[in-house]
């Protein structure tokens, strides 16, 4: 059996890496422009249902908890699952996965639009989990592989861009499609541009050139895992993206409930077009990433808690300016918080 380290490998050498896609070359475009497609579809297809959730409750008639799960359900599925791919990545290779990943996802997309009852709706979700994890678990480990080490930076920064703006137009579009059409109308439009999506990634992204097959045992990916939990700094780190991730989705949740009914009344386009603020975490993580740099990720990790709190509380007021204001400090608080987390686990 072929062990595997825990330990990031180097970057290639100058020798092995001539054939490794660069910066500036055709197939850095093509790649980018395949990642950026993937990223934009996956999250979109997660975060599409999350307000349209007072619909669901009208059309099913469940309560605000349950109809909750349309995305809980998907979310915890998902990061339960993304611990288990990359050993099929590893015997089967990092495209192929990634292309039945997104392919399937679409297809199960499309099938929840005709979902004839609530149980039906959730077991599509829940199949969605299984089938979207194999895009966020393998596209790092495809970079790290096919790209030089020069060009990385670059490519991953489009990858996230693109989930970036996949997870706030999935929003937009399904709020706005919802208002005028339905919602169902609008899930089956995300699985429509999904698709297309796919194929496109499909038809650009470059082969594996540099995956070679091996084998991992379960138990040595068990393993694995539990030597990260002996470390006495990364548990903490992941107990604190789950908590920023919770509270996030969890406001978001809740905002839509909020603001459509009394007194507020908004339509379910004016819902979709509020998570327009989505956007700002397009800017938070590098300005936030910047600070990093002068005063430390401690600091500014705390900085991060300490604006999702107060957006969370000054949320509860009445008026719609301080809800919103409250929104724009969470979700800038989020994403800056997510970028310090995650390159402090990759420290």
């Amino acid at each position: 059996m072929r062990k595997q380290s825990l330990v990031p490998s180097p970057p290639p050498s100058e020798s092995s890496a001539k054939n490794h896609i660069r910066h500036g070359t055709r197939s850095f475009r093509n790649t980018s422009l395949a990642l950026f497609a993937a990223g934009f579809a996956t999250f979109s297809m997660i975060y599409c249902v999350q307000p349209l959730m007072p619909a669901f409750s009208r059309e099913y008639g469940v309560a605000a908890t349950s109809s909750a799960l349309s995305l809980s359900l998907t979310t915890g599925i998902l990061a339960f699952t993304m611990l288990l791919v990359g050993n099929w990545s590893d015997r089967l290779g990092r495209k192929p996965i990634m292309v039945w990943s997104l392919f399937m996802s679409a297809f199960l997309v499309l099938a929840t639009g005709f979902a004839p009852n609530w149980d039906v709706f959730l077991l599509a979700r829940a199949l969605l989990g299984i089938s979207i994890s194999g895009l966020p678990a393998v596209a790092m480990t495809y970079l790290n592989e096919e790209v030089h080490a020069d060009s990385i930076g670059i490519g991953m920064g489009l990858y996230i861009s693109g989930s970036a703006v996949g997870g706030m137009s999935g929003r937009l579009v399904a709020g706005v499609l919802a208002n005028y059409w339905g919602w169902h109308v609008a899930i089956v439009s995300i699985g429509v541009i999904s698709l297309i999506a796919a194929v496109l990634f499909v038809r650009s992204l470059p082969d594996s050139l540099h995956f070679s097959p091996q084998h991992v045992s379960w138990n040595g990916r068990v393993q694995q895992i539990r030597m990260l939990f002996k470390d006495s700094g990364l548990p903490w780190l992941f107990a604190e993206g789950f908590f920023l991730m919770g509270i996030f989705v969890t406001f978001y949740n809740y905002l839509t409930y909020r603001l459509v009914t009394s007194p507020y009344d908004f339509s379910q386009a004016q819902v979709g077009l509020i998570f327009s603020v989505y956007g700002v975490g397009i800017f938070s993580s590098p300005v936030m990433g910047h600070i990093a740099g002068w005063v430390g990720r401690r600091k500014v990790l705390w900085m991060a808690f300490a604006l999702v709190i107060t957006g969370v509380l000054l949320s509860f007021a009445g008026a719609v300016w301080a809800i919103m204001l409250g929104t724009i400090l969470l979700t800038f608080g989020f994403f800056g918080g997510h970028s310090i987390v995650s390159s402090w686990v990759g420290r």
